[in-house]
């Protein structure tokens, strides 16, 4: 007999509760069910299921074997549906959830094109900087940017890392001067990202230590980034911000990247999504296109 086939068969006898009931299911007949058993247990040497005249239980051994040939069955399902993705196209619809800025400028002309390849997938974007449940919120992949969150249940893989830069305008430099250092961002103006009246440090890479904190002081504090790149433009003080947003103004001279001997803090960048012992094709697609091209954003 065919192992996997006699484990099958067993699983389902355990999870109906009956041989007469695994075998309406499975469209066998029921002495066929006890001979799939009996040759799980000539084969191990050791029973799997106590029977007297009127139930039958698992014993030690057969719940521990029950277990293990549910991983098992798992398992190769998962690995016959791999061979199914191969030669099928992603369909269905693919709930992604994103930081605004991040996800406009960088996550969706990704996803857009994945969508332009793939006619018969749909995309269902949320670009919300708040973070979301992935299960208790229905999505399928989240984009997170910083430190993330130890959290059982969730697979994560870096997709990219955001270059975060010190920069202001040619007009605030030759007013209030060029800081050359760290410790200098001190003595100028800096537009801060807050949201909820809270705002995280500036951070700079410090060795194998862990990185530079510099909290700086400001009167101008807003939760959107392109605003603060706008202000910053305006000469309204330093900004802190990730490079692929002000590419575009430093290329054309309206922002300069200052610091030029300091390393630059590197932001994570994530894809999560539920553990499953499958992953659907539309994520996995999705997932290694963003590893594939957000680097190139970053540059």
């Amino acid at each position: 007999m065919d192992r996997l086939t006699s484990m099958t068969v067993f699983v389902k006898a355990v999870d109906l509760g009956s041989f007469a009931a695994a075998a309406a299911a499975l469209g066998l007949s029921g002495p066929m069910v006890g001979k799939h058993i009996r040759f799980l247990e000539e084969r191990l040497g050791v029973s799997l299921i106590s029977r007297t005249t009127r139930r039958q239980s698992l014993t030690d051994f057969g719940r521990a074997y029950y277990e293990r040939c549910r991983m098992i069955l798992a398992e190769t399902e998962a690995a016959d549906a791999l061979a199914i993705d191969h030669l099928s196209e992603p369909c269905g619809k693919l709930r992604v959830t994103m930081p605004v800025h991040f996800g406009r400028h960088c996550v969706l002309p990704v996803l857009i094109e994945l969508a332009k390849r793939y006619p018969n997938l749909e995309l269902d974007l949320s670009l919300s900087d708040p973070v979301t449940d992935l299960a208790d919120d229905g999505y399928d992949l989240a984009i997170r940017t910083g430190e993330l969150a130890d959290r059982s249940g969730i697979i994560a893989r870096r997709v990219a890392r955001q270059r975060m830069v010190v920069c202001a305008s040619a007009s605030y430099l030759d007013a209030h001067g060029r800081p050359e250092q760290i410790e200098d961002i001190g003595r100028h103006n800096a537009i801060i990202y807050a949201r909820s009246a809270r705002f995280s440090p500036w951070l700079f890479p410090h060795g194998d230590q862990p990185p530079v904190e510099v909290r700086p002081n400001s009167r101008l504090r807003l939760d959107d980034l392109d605003a603060i790149a706008d202000a910053a433009t305006a000469g309204m003080g330093l900004a802190w911000l990730p490079y692929w947003l002000i590419r575009d103004r430093v290329q054309a001279g309206a922002l300069e990247v200052l610091l030029p001997g300091q390393p630059e803090f590197l932001y994570d960048c994530h894809a999560l999504w539920l553990q499953t012992p499958h992953l659907p094709l539309r994520i996995r697609l999705a997932v290694d296109a963003l590893a594939a091209a957000l680097p190139k954003f970053m540059v």
